[in-house]
């Protein structure tokens, strides 16, 4: 059986062509990534280059948005950690890991870290054990379940005695 191949000029007369987008700059796209979601400027490197823009290009974005400052990677982190500080169930561990891999350098985070964290890290982890245990539950697999969650050991201590010292009031 012959089978009928159309050629090009077949499809270039069947459908009228449709004007090109003009190809947007690494500027214009770093500019509608950052409207979207707040990026530290290892990650808007890594989403630009992985798009196909020159290293140059990217560069040259980079410093137009820091000179315009819409690129802070101290203030973004500032933000941020301070967010998931007051809005989350993270320990201060997993805050600081998680703007690691958002690509904050280490010292940035840890440059946010109050330097009393006790009471914040014990609360956090009375919120865990409320949605995950009962007052009755195993001790040791409470406190094992906030170990890896990255809280403190003392802070663990403190929840899990709390914790469990609330349960037997009621």
């Amino acid at each position: 059986m012959w089978k009928y191949q159309r050629s090009e000029e077949d499809r270039a007369a069947e459908s009228p062509r449709r004007p090109r987008k003009p190809k947007k700059t690494a500027l214009m796209t770093a500019v509608d990534l950052l409207a979207r979601q707040e990026h530290s400027e290892k990650k808007l490197r890594e989403k630009l280059l992985r798009k196909g823009y020159a290293e140059e290009e990217v560069q040259q974005a980079v410093n137009r948005l820091e000179e315009m400052h819409y690129l802070n990677d101290a203030d973004a982190c500032a933000r941020q950690f301070e967010f998931l500080y007051n809005e989350s169930r993270s320990s201060v561990r997993q805050i600081c890991v998680k703007l690691m891999q958002r690509g904050f350098e280490s010292s940035l985070v840890k440059d946010c870290i109050p330097s009393d964290t006790f009471e914040r890290e014990k609360a956090a982890a009375l919120r865990v054990l409320a949605l995950k245990f009962k007052p009755a539950a195993d001790r040791q697999k409470m406190m094992a379940n906030l170990y890896s969650k990255g809280f403190d050991s003392s802070a663990i201590r403190a929840a899990v005695a709390e914790f469990q010292q609330a349960g037997e009031d009621e």
